[in-house]
């Protein structure tokens, strides 16, 4: 090997270790990076609430969806609704609540009218993990939703 390609060999080895040094994150295996889920555009599956420290499961068809052109859509539980959405950061407005007036039975007529209060009594915090989202209103009440596995 001629005297070039001996200091080349040492010289790329020790650039490639300072590459690795600088662009690892001194964790052995820290794991996928991964980034808070977008709360519109979502199709969100409603599994429950919890109102004053009681948690009720949601009926099957209640739904959740806010789109960024300041619409949200879904179903409480019986009716189908549509409401004005505003959003700011993890800061979420529903209004002007507008529903079908189907009648079901009384537990899922008691879960869609509380349903209905949680998402538009004031401000609603948001916040995602992992297929999650909970939304929490200004009296700690909570709306536990999970990414709908077909949207």
């Amino acid at each position: 090997m001629n005297r070039y390609k001996q200091r080349m060999i040492p010289t790329v080895a020790a650039v490639l270790a300072a590459l690795t040094v600088a662009c690892g994150t001194g964790k052995a295996d820290s794991g996928p990076v991964t980034s808070p889920q977008p709360v519109t555009g979502t199709d969100w599956r409603v599994d429950g609430l919890t109102v004053g420290g009681t948690t009720r499961h949601a009926p099957a068809t209640a739904r959740l969806r806010i789109d960024t052109d300041g619409k949200a859509a879904g179903n409480l539980g019986c009716n189908q609704f549509s409401a004005r959405a505003t959003v700011n950061g993890d800061r979420i407005t529903l209004g002007d609540l507008r529903t079908t007036r189907m009648a079901c039975a009384p537990d899922r007529m008691d879960f869609e009218r509380a349903l209905a209060s949680a998402l538009t009594t004031g401000t609603l915090v948001a916040k995602t993990d992992d297929g999650k989202l909970t939304l929490t209103d200004g009296n700690g009440d909570t709306v536990h939703l999970s990414r709908n596995a077909s949207g």
